[in-house]
């Protein structure tokens, strides 16, 4: 499958052009990881967006070692990290690898060299992440 299709099924790539994701996909990296290796720490500083093409994560908090610190379960086609495009702060969670898994990895680097020469780009992705404030936004005003 081509990388722009991979992107393509992350939410906030939903509103980018096919020409962009095709550009953009081409800084995309493919990565392995073996089963019950760490993919992300939680703490660590936020370097990338990564999109699974095959097996399956967890995503934990602290070291993942009891059973109430596993968060939720993400398996192919599902994606993690995408606010490190963004902002680069440090991770909330870590994310180990459940098994033998797969995944497609964009740099925050070459994503924000990318949003600096492609205004469309960019305006494209603020619709959506504009719109996903205003849904937490009404899921917060729902819980007063």
């Amino acid at each position: 499958m081509p990388h722009e299709d991979v992107l393509a099924a992350a939410p906030i790539f939903s509103q980018v052009s096919r020409k962009d994701l095709s550009h953009l996909g081409r800084a995309v990296v493919e990565r392995k990881f073996k089963k019950g290796e760490t993919i992300v720490s939680q703490g660590e500083q936020a370097v990338a967006f990564f999109m699974l093409t095959k097996g399956r994560v967890a995503v934990v908090k602290g070291d993942g070692l009891r059973l109430s610190d596993k968060l939720n379960e993400i398996g192919a086609g599902g994606f993690f990290g995408e606010m490190a495009l963004l902002d680069g702060a440090p991770r909330a969670a870590s994310i180990k690898a459940l098994e033998d898994t797969e995944c497609l990895v964009l740099s925050r680097w070459d994503f924000v060299a990318e949003l600096k020469t492609n205004a469309t780009m960019a305006v494209a992705m603020l619709s959506v992440l504009t719109r996903r404030l205003r849904d937490l936004d009404a899921r917060l005003g729902e819980r007063d």
